[in-house]
């Protein structure tokens, strides 16, 4: 009966030995491994020297770069926050579109049907028909200049935040590598190749 019972124990500390270590074939986080790294050891150093001395370094490298790694990069602004911007821009642009188009045009086209009603022999109706014509016309080339600077500020708020994008993602990659090389500085002082 003790034999049972001693058995039994061995079998349930191997199996809790076997739940709590990870399997063979995943190999164990290293904080070089976080940051995309490998160290190796140039002097024979066993695997709990290496996790101290990358622990340790990633921790000086931290407080040297002041760049925490694990960060996440600035994300990207939302579709609906891109669309908004951008119709928000052409919003803008609508209302500082010069106005007066239809007046402008009512004028010239009462001056232009007068000298034509003038050769008719009825200068106040060609000036009448004039003045009708070159309202509608204003009012469609103000309308497509509206349109056209609407579309022009919102292709030009798309390639700002494009841009912009494009400066914090380097940045941020600008930002993990200075951390990373100070991190293989200090692996490479204390006998490891890291790359």
């Amino acid at each position: 009966m003790k034999f049972i019972a001693f058995a039994i124990n061995i079998f349930v500390s191997a199996a809790a030995v076997a739940q709590a270590s990870p399997s063979n074939s995943a190999e164990p986080w290293t904080p070089a491994k976080s940051i995309g790294m490998y160290a190796y050891p140039k002097n024979q150093q066993n695997a709990d020297q290496q996790l101290k001395d990358e622990s340790e370094c990633y921790g000086s490298a931290k407080q040297q770069s002041g760049v925490d790694p694990q960060a996440s990069a600035p994300p990207e602004p939302s579709a609906s926050e891109q669309k908004a911007a951008q119709e928000q821009a052409a919003q803008e642009a609508g209302k500082s579109t010069p106005k007066g188009g239809t007046a402008k045009g009512t004028a010239g086209g009462a001056a232009g049907g007068a000298a034509i009603g003038a050769i008719a022999g009825d200068a106040g109706k060609g000036a009448a028909i004039g003045a009708t014509t070159g309202a509608v016309a204003g009012r469609r080339q103000q309308k497509k200049a509206e349109k056209e600077a609407k579309k022009q500020a919102s292709q030009q708020t798309a390639e700002s935040q494009q841009q912009a994008q494009a400066q914090a993602t380097a940045q941020h990659q600008a930002a993990l590598d200075s951390f990373k090389r100070a991190f293989s500085a200090c692996m490479d002082a204390r006998g490891y190749s890291v790359k």
